[in-house]
């Protein structure tokens, strides 16, 4: 999804083939959509959303989805949704928080000189195994990937923003859970306030405070929940 200028709608992008992931990432550029829609009455300069606040419409409109998605779902299907859902947890949580560790090192020895590509790619492995774990092998070619990670050149450190958001989505989604009906005038209240207000201003109506680490370990408590979920149906 990309904004143009406050008086005009966004637009949304999809290379669309008709797959699960398909689903999520209509629902996903379609909340970017709805939250540019509704923050345009802040008018050109306000508009944008912090990155704070960048991704939150969009988890939060692909995890509803997911939901239904699951919620509807025979439970032969179940298990398939559920992995796919715990993976895309880790790859927006633990991933990006590594590709965000390994920007910032390539930044810092930038600052020093001239960086080598082997150099960069030794950057890479070491970040991403270090949170991956030993679990995880890395292939031989995978230390060139950081390559395909178009962020990096064109929105610098903008990768924290999706661990950041899916953390924040958790816990907005346990807001919901607990008062559905009060929560839908805050959200649309926290939407359509661009960039108006920080993070923190925008969540205190909802009684959540990001300042404290408690409210970063919802979003983990989620995800021990999807697997819990999922071992269920083994």
């Amino acid at each position: 999804a990309h904004p143009v200028t406050a008086d005009r709608h966004p637009y949304v992008f999809l290379n669309w083939m008709g797959e699960r992931r398909d689903v999520l990432t209509l629902a996903h550029e379609l909340g970017h959509g709805v939250h540019q829609t509704l923050a345009a009455d802040q008018g050109t300069l306000l508009a944008d959303t912090p990155l704070t606040l960048a991704e939150t419409a969009s988890i939060f409109a692909e995890g509803l989805t997911f939901d239904r998605l699951l919620a509807t779902a025979p439970k032969s299907a179940q298990r398939g949704l559920l992995a796919g859902r715990i993976e895309d947890g880790l790859n927006t949580v633990v991933r990006q928080i590594a590709f965000h560790r390994f920007e910032t090192r390539f930044h810092d020895e930038r600052l020093q000189g001239e960086v080598s590509q082997q150099r960069i790619n030794q950057l890479w492995l070491e970040e991403m195994a270090a949170a991956l774990g030993p679990s995880v092998k890395l292939n031989p070619g995978y230390e060139h990937w950081w390559a395909y990670v178009s962020h990096f050149v064109h929105s610098p450190f903008y990768v924290y923003a999706y661990a950041f958001g899916d953390l924040l989505v958790a816990a907005l989604m346990e807001a919901r859970r607990n008062d559905p009906a009060g929560f839908t005038p805050l959200y649309r209240e926290l939407l359509a306030g661009g960039g108006s207000r920080t993070y923190v201003e925008a969540l205190k109506p909802f009684g959540l405070d990001p300042r404290d680490p408690a409210f970063w370990s919802v979003g983990c408590q989620r995800l021990e929940r999807l697997v819990d979920q999922f071992e269920a149906l083994a």
